[in-house]
């Protein structure tokens, strides 16, 4: 099992240093020495790939590797990640610069633009870079909380979120990141700057900031949000040259198409396992069934929350869905070529664009006792990607 959360973390902190990178942009071409007219100045960020004398082989963020000659004349600095400009750059030398380093070049590209002649090197080491995420990890995880939206404000720069049964309010700011997730993609990498209008009751968001004393409000540096449907059904058909399956939904009644990719993780649940969890979610369905008989609205109201996908679910210490999570990750993996028409499903999934597929996120297979039981439970089954096996500090809520 991947650890999900710092997955996400960690590619979080990669689209930052890109970011960062990108904003020192025209710093640089100001700084560097200039050997070409500015309009024939390219500028490329990616990964070191290897060094051979004066030229490096870059990976760039985007298309295919790149080869850079370094020139006498040539200006290579070093910056911290988080650095918006030069100020602080301390000069280095090529040897200096190792496989792993992310680094933007300035320069001037060969016609066909496989190679480029740079006048300027601005690289974050790896070493660095690796220190910050793990910085960075800790911060979301001392800092940071997650839930289900339920009410937006724009006017007054707030989002309400139900965290684990308790109601936090994230109040932002100028300063405050916003991103949204891709609706056909799990990277953060591919997250948008977003607005708080975009934001919607049901979103799954995630935020870290400053609490208050009692935790009912947090000032957020930084919010992420996306729309992830829970889908729990039927296999409709299977097209193994296109990764993708086609599942009718139970609640909806309407079939999905949903695409496997390497980064979807998919389980399949032993008999025994999914008998237990069976008996879990239908002795909660009774309980909120009988306390609703009896004029209670409490325990109904949370079982529904749950229900719809809320952090928790039925289960011990008021809320219990960590437990069941650990339960499916420790469930064997299984692939694309396992499924068969028929087989029932549960899948957390990206929401997918209005013409194509949602992306699967995780896949739980041999589920059919769950569904028979609760067909409600597919939904409390799954968390937000980043919740998926989120360390106990973060589990705790605000």
């Amino acid at each position: 099992m991947k650890a999900v959360t710092n997955r996400f973390l960690a590619i979080a902190f990669c689209a930052a240093a890109a970011t960062s990178l990108v904003g020192i942009g025209h710093a640089v071409s100001i700084s560097a020495p200039v050997q070409e007219a500015p309009a024939a100045v390219s500028r490329r960020i990616g990964v070191v790939k290897a060094i051979n004398g004066t030229g490096i082989t870059l990976t760039p963020d985007s298309g295919p590797d790149l080869n850079i000659t370094v020139q006498p004349a040539t200006r290579i600095v070093r910056i911290a990640p988080g650095e918006k400009n030069l100020k602080n750059a301390t000069p280095i030398q090529l040897q200096d610069i190792q496989v792993g380093d992310r680094v933007l070049v300035g320069g001037k590209s060969s016609d066909d633009n496989v190679s480029l002649l740079a006048s300027s090197v601005v690289v974050m080491k790896r070493s660095d870079l690796e220190a910050k995420h793990q910085e960075d990890l800790q911060d979301w995880q001392k800092r940071g909380v997650d839930g289900l939206a339920t009410a937006v404000d724009a006017a007054a720069g707030t989002v309400t979120i139900s965290a684990r049964g308790k109601v936090v309010v994230l109040r932002t700011s100028g300063n405050t990141v916003i991103r949204r997730y891709a609706p056909d993609s799990v990277k953060f990498d591919d997250a948008k700057p977003s607005t708080l209008q975009e934001i919607h009751p049901g979103d799954q968001v995630r935020a870290r900031g400053d609490r208050s004393a009692d935790g009912a409000e947090l000032t957020a540096n930084e919010i992420v949000s996306g729309t992830f449907p829970n889908i729990a059904g039927t296999i409709n058909s299977i097209d193994t040259s296109s990764s993708t399956l086609n599942v009718h939904d139970l609640l909806t009644k309407k079939n999905m198409v949903i695409k496997i990719t390497p980064d979807s993780e998919l389980h399949k649940l032993p008999p025994e396992m999914a008998q237990m969890m069976a008996k879990r979610f239908k002795g909660a369905a009774s309980a909120a069934m009988a306390s609703a008989s009896n004029g209670s609205t409490s325990v109904t109201s949370d079982h529904n929350a749950r229900s719809s996908g809320a952090p928790g679910g039925p289960g011990p210490r008021g809320g219990g869905a960590p437990d069941l999570q650990q339960l499916i990750n420790r469930a064997p993996p299984t692939s694309l070529a396992d499924l068969h028409k028929g087989d029932a499903v549960v899948v957390l999934s990206t929401e997918g664009t209005a013409d194509g597929a949602g992306t699967a996120i995780e896949l739980v297979s041999g589920v059919e006792p769950i569904l028979q039981a609760a067909p409600n439970a597919g939904q409390a089954m799954m968390l937000a990607p980043w919740s998926l096996g989120a360390p106990a500090a973060d589990a705790a809520g605000p």
